[in-house]
């Protein structure tokens, strides 16, 4: 796009993107016509990593956060380049302090997997298995499943959920850190079943 647009402006957070003509870094806010947009680095998928929270002026509607690998609707990008402490304070406190009403933009549809996953996790938890059923529907129409809120994440996305007692009881933890290490090692090598 920067070859066949010359002058295009570029903002990331990572050196390693070459056309970057402008990096961020947490806290940083940006304006594209009427939409506010605040930097938030989320290090731990890639040590680069920012999400994207945006608001409109004056605007009724929900904000919403383009969280890229870092939170995906029931799940979480793999630590390739980061830590648990490093996700616990991308999700639980970055993350997990925006408003409730937060509209989820994630990079990648993972959803049904995501959701087997959770269900793995807490068989037991309703709303888990009501979202499964609602994205297989929607994935079997050819309809994305995204974007979910921030209030909904906290009610099926496991790691989001790692200060709840059946969450950690699952991976045998009592801290939530130790428990979003223990989840993300047992997502790294889950099979998703086949139904």
């Amino acid at each position: 796009m920067v070859k066949l647009m010359p002058g295009l402006r570029v903002y990331g957070g990572d050196d390693r993107i070459d056309a970057i003509t402008k990096k961020v870094s947490h806290s940083n806010n940006l304006k594209v016509g009427s939409l506010n947009i605040k930097c938030l680095y989320t290090p731990c998928h890639t040590t680069g990593h920012i999400c994207y929270y945006v608001t409109k002026e004056n605007s009724t509607e929900p904000p919403a956060v383009f969280t890229g690998d870092t939170l995906f609707m029931a799940g979480c990008g793999k630590f390739f380049e980061g830590t648990a402490e490093q996700m616990y304070k991308a999700l639980i406190e970055i993350l997990g302090s925006l408003p409730p009403e937060t509209r989820v933009y994630c990079g990648h549809e993972y959803t049904v997997s995501n959701l087997k996953f959770a269900r793995s996790v807490e068989p037991d938890n309703e709303v888990i298995l009501k979202k499964l059923a609602w994205a297989k529907e929607k994935c079997s129409n050819g309809e994305p499943t995204i974007p979910s809120t921030l209030a909904e994440e906290f009610t099926f996305n496991p790691f989001m959920r790692v200060k709840e007692k059946s969450v950690q009881d699952h991976v045998k933890q009592t801290n939530p850190v130790e428990t979003m290490r223990s989840l993300r090692k047992e997502k790294d090598s889950f099979r998703v079943p086949k139904e």
